[in-house]
Formats: structure tokens, sequence, C-alpha cells
């Protein structure tokens, strides 16, 4: 009798744990098919000088938490000479003590070089980027402050940091004239390098 309940009870216990063996390869192609679009997505070349910016929808959030606004970024710059820059995250200590404080003491000096318009670019959501522009005095000083929450734009021109949870931007800054780029500023050696002061030395 003790050897019948002993054989059921493996037999119970093996056919508990088949269906995992048997679902192994499911579970396996489920982990490639969740991470294949991730490896799909295809980024554009860095972008250049001479490369029309994309037309590409971003947010731009509102006073009071209102709906963020739709604002299609070629649209926005098209015959003005403007100053965009980009940073990986808002409210994050490099971008909030040295990259955006250098473009809002700029700004009289930007507008100086014929500069009309100076926006910053990241992926976090509308919210943020209001809220960050309010905080750090920028939207005060006249930087438009848009969301990539989609990194669209920032694939487009092929400076998005693929991985993690949230896709963030490589730090950098561009001058544009009525949507084409003229100045390229990359963080690929140094940081600074696209620091207001080294836009201004250029323009």
């Amino acid at each position: 009798m003790l050897r019948i309940l002993l054989l059921s009870a493996l037999a119970a216990t093996g056919i508990a744990f088949s269906p995992i063996i048997a679902h192994a390869p499911l579970t396996s192609s489920l982990l490639s098919a969740s991470s294949s679009p991730a490896a799909a997505v295809t980024m554009a070349e860095e972008v250049k000088v001479g490369d029309k910016i994309p037309s590409v929808i971003l947010k731009e959030g509102q006073p009071d938490y209102g709906t963020p606004k739709d604002v299609n970024i070629s649209d926005l710059i098209a015959g003005k000479k403007v100053a965009i820059f980009a940073v990986p995250g808002a409210f994050t200590p490099g971008c909030s003590k040295s990259h955006l404080p250098s473009f809002i003491t700029a700004q009289d000096e930007l507008k100086a070089k014929g500069v009309e318009l100076t926006i910053c670019i990241a992926t976090n959501d509308a919210y943020v980027m209001e809220a960050w522009g309010r905080t750090s005095g920028g939207a005060d000083a006249g930087i438009i402050f848009l969301s990539d929450s989609n990194a669209e734009l920032s694939r487009a021109l092929g400076l998005s940091i693929e991985g993690g949870i949230l896709v963030r931007t490589k730090r950098f800054s561009l001058i544009a004239e009525d949507g084409v780029v003229s100045h390229y500023f990359s963080s690929a050696k140094e940081s600074s390098d696209t620091w207001a002061p080294n836009v201004l030395a250029a323009l």
C-alpha cells in the first residue's frame, strides 16, 4: 500500500512538472519575440551639417497640467535661425547644473548672433519637461522645452541611446537655419563641447 501511494505521488509530481518542460521552447521563443522589437529598431546615421531637421511631432507641456500640445519641429523652426540642444534627462545633474544653465545665460548673446529661438529636447514626458523648464528658469528665459517621448526625433537624428526602460537622447547641440543644420556639436569627446559658450564661439 505504501509503495502504491509513493508511486502515485511521484507520478503526480511528474505530471505537475511536465507542462513546464513541454513549454520550455515556447518560453524561449516568447522571450526572443519580446526582444525582437528593440533589436528591430533602426537608427539613422548621426546628423551632420547640411542635413534637414525631419518633420516630427513633439509634445509641449502646458501650465497647470494642461493637455500637452503637439508641435511639429520642422514647422516650428521653418524660416528661422534656431539653437536646438538635447539632454539625456531632465532634472539630471549634468543637464541641470551645466548644459541648460549655459543656454539660459547665453540667450542675449545668441539673439545677438541672429538666433531667434532656443529649443531644449529630451525623451522625458511633456509634463516633466514643462516642470523642468518652469522650475529651472529656462522657460522664463524664452527656451521652449519639448518632449520626444517616443524618441522619434532622436532616432531620426541618429542620436538615441537604446536600452533600459526609457530610451534616452545623446547630449548634443546644433544650429539650424530654415530647418537645415548649419552647425553641429557632439558630446562624443567632451560634454562641454555642446554647451552654449562653444556654440557661441562657432557663430
